[in-house]
């Protein structure tokens, strides 16, 4: 009994020096504290997220002398691995002080901010200084909110939801009306394709929300793709393209398929001539470009044309200020889809494309599914960094009641399901049916209209 006793002494004086230790340590410097926004309230943010948050938000935090102790060595790089998967403020605000920041990290860090989570108990119990205080809490939000407003709020929408997460789609963009107009003619032209038999709209149906509505899209010669084919409406909005993000601006997306093997298996040196054949395309595209036919030309017509298509929906009215618009129960979808964190990911006026994600943060999709496909790499196939397998791009839910099906592998068309599963599979949560069936109610307000009339009518 004495030997134990002991030895609950000893471990007691253990766990009062460990994080005692932690105390005497210097003030951190990294790469957000030696950051000097211009901005005072930026500089104020950064400072306490340099001091607080750092240690597992960058890769610059000075591990302390037990992380040297095997098993809790491994717990604490564990720790900063997935902090650093979740947001990475060194390589985001750090990297680019005066930038807006993005709208997924501020999403992120004021979620964690109002529910308390971080840092974590553990983490807390070894370094007591690092809770953040309320008045450090308000400073964060009032960043946060002061770079929403400026950066990302919507011109018009109601005074209540200017620091929404969500914002609705502006009225209209700034854009060469001759320019969409020549690339929605050429969106919908078949001599882009080797055989003259698809176009952009064979895969991106304006009739079925910008999409085909099938789980892989078929190319020339049937050729059936490996993954499924992403919405073109409100892509204006969305800062990569393609599930991986492969293509960094919707230029260089709408140059992809005319190339891709499996696609239009094409090129614009066969593509160019049987475009000049046509008189009429050809004397419209060179009032607009005197310059002629060219890769840059053509891609630049159909991605102004894309940017075009805004689908303003019964849910951007509510946010302009209209109560009636969405009845109570979608109301109740609605604030169950901000509760379980859906909105840190899919945000802003898109609802989505934002930023990589990876799809079973909190359970192993890919095991459960099985039959792993060259698609499931997802950022992988782009970057060939380990840390992006399995990470997409998030897509947009605007019109998601009409783009089935879902996920990259197009694995369900029913909107219930693919709502429980991502409740599953990125939060852990066993989403109850009546929380299932308001947050799909709320997802059916984003269904838009085009062009004057309701989609997926």
């Amino acid at each position: 009994m004495k030997k134990l006793v002991q030895v609950l002494i000893v471990l007691a004086i253990l766990a009062l020096l460990l994080p005692l230790s932690n105390q005497f340590r210097a003030a951190p410097v990294n790469s957000l504290t030696r950051a000097k926004p211009a901005d005072p309230l930026r500089a104020k943010a950064y400072a306490i997220l340099g001091a607080k948050c750092a240690d597992c938000h960058t890769a610059e935090g000075a591990l302390p002398f037990y992380a040297a102790l095997p098993i809790v060595g491994k717990l604490i790089k564990g720790d900063i691995q997935d902090g650093l998967k979740a947001v990475n403020y060194q390589s985001t605000l750090a990297a680019a002080p005066d930038q807006p920041a993005g709208e997924v990290l501020l999403a992120k860090t004021e979620r964690e901010i109002t529910s308390g989570d971080m840092p974590p108990l553990p983490y807390l119990l070894l370094h007591w200084h690092a809770r953040l205080t309320a008045a450090e809490q308000a400073t964060l939000r009032d960043w946060i909110h002061a770079e929403r407003a400026k950066h990302y709020a919507t011109a018009g929408v109601a005074p209540q939801f200017q620091n929404e997460l969500v914002q609705p789609l502006p009225a209209k963009l700034d854009l060469d009306v001759r320019k969409v107009a020549l690339g929605n003619k050429l969106f919908h032209d078949k001599r882009l394709s080797k055989d003259n038999t698809l176009s952009c709209a064979s895969c991106h149906d304006l009739a079925k929300g910008g999409t085909d509505q099938a789980q892989y899209s078929t190319g020339v010669g049937q050729k059936l793709g490996g993954i499924n084919s992403p919405t073109v409406f409100n892509s204006a909005f969305q800062s990569v393209m393609f599930w991986d993000g492969r293509a960094p601006t919707l230029e260089a997306q709408a140059d992809g398929p005319v190339n891709n093997p499996d696609e239009m298996a094409s090129n614009w040196q066969e593509t160019i001539p049987k475009l000049q054949q046509d008189a009429e395309l050809t004397a419209a595209f060179n009032a607009v470009y005197p310059q002629g036919y060219s890769k840059e030309t053509i891609t630049e017509a159909i991605a102004m044309f894309e940017r075009s298509l805004l689908t303003p929906a019964r849910f951007d009215n509510y946010l302009r200020g209209q109560t009636d618009a969405i009845t109570a129960a979608e109301r109740r979808g609605y604030e169950l889809f901000k509760e379980h964190g859906c909105a840190c990911c899919h945000v802003g006026k898109a609802l989505g494309g934002q930023s990589y994600e990876p799809l079973g943060r909190a359970a192993n999709y890919f095991a459960d599914r099985g039959k792993p496909t060259p698609a499931d790499d997802g950022r992988f196939s782009v970057t060939k960094n380990e840390a992006d397998r399995h990470k997409f791009k998030v897509p947009t839910l605007r019109n998601v009641a009409i783009t089935f099906p879902y996920l990259h592998d197009g694995m369900t068309s029913d909107l219930a399901q693919v709502v429980k599963l991502m409740a599953k599979y990125q939060n852990g949560d066993d989403l109850a049916a009546a929380d299932n069936t308001s947050i799909v109610a709320f997802l059916h307000t984003l269904t838009g209209t085009y062009d004057g009339k309701p989609l997926g009518k």
